[in-house]
């Protein structure tokens, strides 16, 4: 493969994708903070394949974008770009454990079933109150203001609960042009709210103590260990570039403490 991007912080190259609006977001509201490149080998910066579906043939492409910053350890996006097959934004924000902040997480994701839409600031210790309640207060009203200008997208299983705040947006679409205006327009608003508040978040956060970043620590690695076993895309990835390259991409890219 004739390599494109050079290092994780080049643009991304997915032509037609449909999520590059809230990518863009992500990297100029990043830019106060003055990202630097985290270091990715190529076959993860980006990966190319050829895919046959019944009698039609086509290309996955999977793009990575990732930056550090002095407060985030590592923010990173798979970005997906698989024709009528799928196409995806997977984003995790994700702090350096000596500050008590949440993750910020978006899942993005067209299938030939439909949208499933999936926003958060994700605590590390949800049962902690001094983790929790300094976020939730202001999460709140912003997800009871978005919320209900979209369906619902059902039942959390309970293994997940652990993994989420009273503020995650959740909600499937349908595949119409309906469903694209209320992504164009209501989930790109509510991606804003949620991202402004998170950005806020960051900016005003202090160091804590070692004992307490110790505890943090402990939180973020269960959330890590979670999402990379129960990542709902290691069925399609392992389709597209096979197990071996997916099991590494997910333990040591996408949720690797």
């Amino acid at each position: 493969m004739n390599f494109k991007r050079k290092n994780s912080l080049d643009t991304v190259i997915l032509p037609e994708w449909r999520w590059l609006p809230f990518l863009e977001e992500i990297i100029k509201s990043l830019s106060i903070f003055h990202p630097l490149s985290v270091d990715l080998d190529h076959e993860y910066l980006e990966k190319e394949s050829k895919i046959t579906m019944g009698n039609k043939s086509f290309s996955a492409i999977t793009n990575t974008w990732a930056c550090r910053t002095k407060k985030l350890s590592i923010v990173r996006a798979a970005c997906v770009e698989a024709g009528q097959a799928a196409s995806v934004l997977n984003l995790v924000c994700h702090p350096f454990h000596y500050y008590d902040l949440p993750f910020f997480g978006a899942d993005f994701v067209t299938l030939p079933s439909g949208h499933l839409l999936a926003l958060d600031l994700q605590p590390a210790l949800k049962d902690d109150p001094l983790h929790t309640s300094f976020v939730w207060e202001r999460l709140t009203p912003i997800h009871e203001k978005w919320q209900p200008l979209l369906p619902t997208g059902g039942k959390i299983p309970n293994e997940a609960k652990p993994y989420f705040s009273p503020g995650f947006l959740w909600s499937r679409l349908p595949l119409d042009s309906e469903s694209d205006k209320l992504i164009e327009t209501i989930l790109m608003d509510a991606f804003l709210d949620y991202l402004k508040l998170y950005l806020d978040l960051i900016q005003n956060s202090l160091e804590v103590s070692e004992e307490r970043s110790k505890i943090l620590l402990e939180g973020q690695k269960r959330y890590l260990c979670y999402r990379s076993e129960k990542d709902p895309a290691r069925s399609m990835l392992t389709r597209f570039y096979g197990k071996q390259w997916t099991e590494t991409y997910i333990r040591k890219v996408l949720f690797n403490l």
